[in-house]
């Protein structure tokens, strides 16, 4: 059952889990969660922005065509506020920053920092704790480049725990039960007239790891 957060009309917000795409990969794919939602609401249901497969949390789906439009136009014009939570190979030096670095395609589905070739990119970030190894930093994308959060933080020597294409190879192999990034909120104006501000949802799988694996209690 996908738990569903925020449902109106027009729109419905749920929680993607780790390891479900969230539109179809092939043709008729019924294991993305595009799929499982439409079953689950029996109605159709409109993609209106991604996460990559490994990462998980809080994602929109239109309801309508119409509302479907409104909310693409909001995500192209960047009207929405994106948070992330992410757990670290070691934590930048400063508390707060951003990182602007423009992100290319590489042929072989790897994205990454390229001044020349790159679109630009910016993700600020706020490091909320500090362990001896890891580091809980939160992520603000203002831009929606694809693997940007994870891309951003490699490129400042901080790749994120468990990613399997960012990071040297020694930092990739064993003990990580799953890409430690997931999306905590979105805050946007619906196109009922309503505003939209979830936060603060961190699913129980990311947050036990957390803990457990990691050693950030926080």
């Amino acid at each position: 059952m996908i738990t569903i957060l925020y449902r109106d009309d027009d729109c419905v917000a749920v929680m993607k889990p780790a390891g479900v795409a969230s539109v179809p990969e092939r043709r008729d794919d019924n294991a993305c969660l595009c799929a499982h939602l439409s079953r689950q609401l029996g109605q159709r249901v409109y993609p209106v922005h991604r996460l990559d497969k490994e990462v998980s949390g809080v994602i929109l789906y239109a309801l309508t065509a119409p509302a479907h439009r409104l909310l693409n136009s909001a995500f192209e014009r960047r009207e929405v506020q994106k948070t992330y939570l992410a757990v670290t190979h070691g934590a930048p030096a400063e508390d707060a920053g951003e990182i602007n670095g423009p992100i290319h395609a590489f042929g072989s589905g790897r994205m990454g920092v390229d001044a020349r070739r790159g679109k630009p990119s910016l993700t600020r970030f706020a490091v909320r704790q500090r362990g001896a190894r890891f580091a809980r930093v939160e992520a603000f994308p203002l831009t929606g480049r694809r693997h940007q959060i994870r891309v951003h933080l490699y490129s400042i020597g901080h790749p994120i725990a468990g990613d399997p294409c960012y990071g040297d190879a020694a930092l990739r192999c064993g003990g990580h039960p799953r890409l430690m990034l997931t999306a905590t909120g979105l805050a946007l104006a619906l196109p009922g007239g309503a505003r939209l501000d979830l936060r603060d949802n961190v699913p129980d799988d990311f947050r036990e790891a957390a803990r457990d694996v990691y050693g950030l209690t926080g």
